[in-house]
């Protein structure tokens, strides 16, 4: 299912160009986009011909599985949109939105799962030609194996958010295919009453699930979260010293898409001139850029010891010391 996973958590990979990464995602949905029709013609005829409610569940899924990749394929397209006068944060969001739409198509097709399953549990026989569901189950689980190694790529490369999503949603379907495959075998062969539509009511709960989990980050988008603490801790660790620098505060984060924004204030003498203090600020915004070149940084200078007055308060300030800025000091104020 859709794949709301965090992103792979290794060291940040080599920057590449955003019309690199636009092309890749656009790769990534098209593969998927193929990936799922394919399966669907071919669990559509299975399903016709066993009649298992497990095989049904994975053509819904499946079904759905098209439709969000169109999703995905159309939220990429929108996020690679460069900025313009009325975006001038960029187009990122789309990806958020197109996660969230996968999310409302996979909780209905659990919910509509999980009504025919039960409904099937009072009068429904054995399945019938269960080698056929086998045999498609098969194939998916080898084209789904293809396709999210591919995914897992792209999101090294990336970090995209919607291909994330989906590519949680196709992880999601391995384990599915395979339900679906002993479901099958115990429902013809073992004979064990009513087996299949426990299994088609386990993958609506699965499927529920993995939609609950798949919406967490695109709401964090969405509501302009801060970036995990592990991730500011090293950003203010890679803020150059510079003798000038008396203090930080007021550090605020967000991402939208692929791209990260940052924004603090900094303490000077009261005494600099506008030129000497925006010298400062070049320093360390080059010292930043090279930990973290994608980052979208804003500075602002104040007057050594002015504290902004407002919902933050003056405990969201980080002395600037000799060493690099302790992470238990992130623990103040807005930095929780």
């Amino acid at each position: 299912m859709n794949d709301t996973t965090t992103p792979v958590s290794a060291p940040p990979p080599a920057p590449i160009s955003a019309v690199d990464m636009a092309a890749l995602n656009r790769r990534a949905a098209l593969a998927s986009m193929s990936v799922a029709t394919l399966l669907l013609g071919m669990k559509i005829w299975a399903t016709i011909s066993t009649g298992s409610a497990a095989m049904l569940g994975s053509l819904a899924d499946t079904a759905l599985d098209l439709v969000a990749s169109v999703s995905t394929l159309l939220g990429v397209s929108i996020a690679a949109i460069p900025d313009d006068a009325g975006h001038r944060f960029g187009h990122g969001k789309a990806e958020a939105l197109a996660a969230m739409f996968q999310v409302v198509l996979i909780s209905l097709s659990a919910f509509g799962l999980a009504l025919r399953s039960i409904q099937q549990f009072f009068g429904h026989g054995p399945v019938e030609d269960p080698g056929s569901g086998i045999l498609v189950s098969v194939i998916a689980i080898i084209a789904t194996f293809a396709l999210v190694a591919y995914q897992r790529h792209v999101i090294r490369k990336t970090q995209s958010l919607a291909i994330s999503t989906d590519h949680f949603h196709y992880l999601s379907d391995l384990v599915l295919n395979l339900a679906v495959i002993v479901a099958l075998v115990l429902d013809h062969w073992a004979r064990i009453p009513g087996v299949d539509e426990i299994f088609g009511l386990a993958i609506a709960v699965w499927l529920g699930r993995g939609a609950w989990e798949a919406s967490q980050q695109a709401i964090e988008q969405l509501m302009d979260s801060e970036w995990p603490l592990e991730k500011r801790e090293r950003f203010l660790a890679a803020i150059p010293h510079h003798p000038a620098l008396k203090g930080i505060h007021d550090f605020r984060t967000r991402t939208s898409g692929r791209r990260d924004f940052a924004q603090f204030h900094i303490w000077v003498d009261g005494r600099m001139s506008v030129a000497a203090a925006h010298k400062v600020m070049d320093v360390i915004e080059d010292g930043l850029h090279k930990e973290f070149p994608e980052v979208e940084i804003l500075i602002h200078t104040d007057p050594e010891g002015l504290v902004d007055e407002g919902p933050l308060g003056s405990n969201d300030v980080l002395p600037h010391q000799e060493q690099d800025i302790s992470p238990a000091l992130l623990v103040q104020g807005r930095l929780r």
